[in-house]
């Protein structure tokens, strides 16, 4: 599989083709996604899509789910 590249909270990570976004950012060390209403730090909880847990923005979309999207070389991932 060939390595592609995408940007998380503007910091370059390379990762292998077929990598979810989730991991791609676990990849850059990031531990929190946002904070609650009480903010307490939220990350990912299920992996498979039901908590919504693991909701970041994607190319400017908000509310995508990490767990469930294939990163694309180029994708843009902010997390706060």
């Amino acid at each position: 599989m060939c390595d592609i590249r995408v940007t998380v909270d503007k910091h370059a990570v390379q990762v292998p083709a077929g990598t979810i976004v989730a991991a791609a950012i676990a990849m850059d060390g990031v531990t929190a996604y946002r904070h609650s209403l009480e903010s307490e730090p939220r990350a990912p909880l299920c992996g498979m899509g039901i908590c919504y847990e693991c909701r970041v923005t994607i190319n400017g979309q908000p509310h995508q789910l990490s767990c469930q999207t294939l990163c694309q070389d180029g994708m843009r991932v902010a997390t706060t």
